[in-house]
């Protein structure tokens, strides 16, 4: 694993979160309908929290090589993510930077998500076990 990680870029569109609510089973409109978003004060159809989660839990498992690899993973939710409908949808760029190592030597990673220029997690961590 390398101090340095490249930001790893997720594009989402409706049909992910489509997908996503099959999947999981979250059909709450809030992921489907503009007109309910709207009614209760969101700026649009926003991802759901634990989809944004999973991106940037894919890109911590590949910086650290594997999914077993991942020993830790924690993140706040403190801005939506607004997908609108279109074909581009929106992107989720994820970095990461090293924070130090565990008592047992394992590497703290602090976590950044955006979304359209803005942070979307706050508190994101994870630890990574050494190799």
């Amino acid at each position: 694993m390398t101090e340095s990680f490249e930001p790893q870029t997720f594009r989402v569109t409706r049909a992910d979160l489509v997908r996503y609510a099959g999947a999981s089973g979250d059909f709450n409109p809030i992921h489907w309908s503009e007109r309910f978003a709207n009614s209760v004060g969101l700026p649009g159809v926003i991802a759901h929290g634990m989809f944004t989660m999973a991106l940037v839990g894919r890109a911590v498992t590949a910086w650290a090589g594997a999914p077993d690899a991942v020993v830790e993973f924690g993140v706040r939710f403190s801005r939506p993510v607004p997908v609108p409908d279109t074909d581009e949808g929106t992107e989720v760029v994820v970095t990461a930077t090293v924070k130090g190592e565990t008592e047992d030597g394992n590497t703290r990673l602090a976590l950044t998500a955006t979304c359209q220029g803005e942070k979307v997690l706050s508190m994101a961590q994870a630890v990574i076990r050494k190799r």
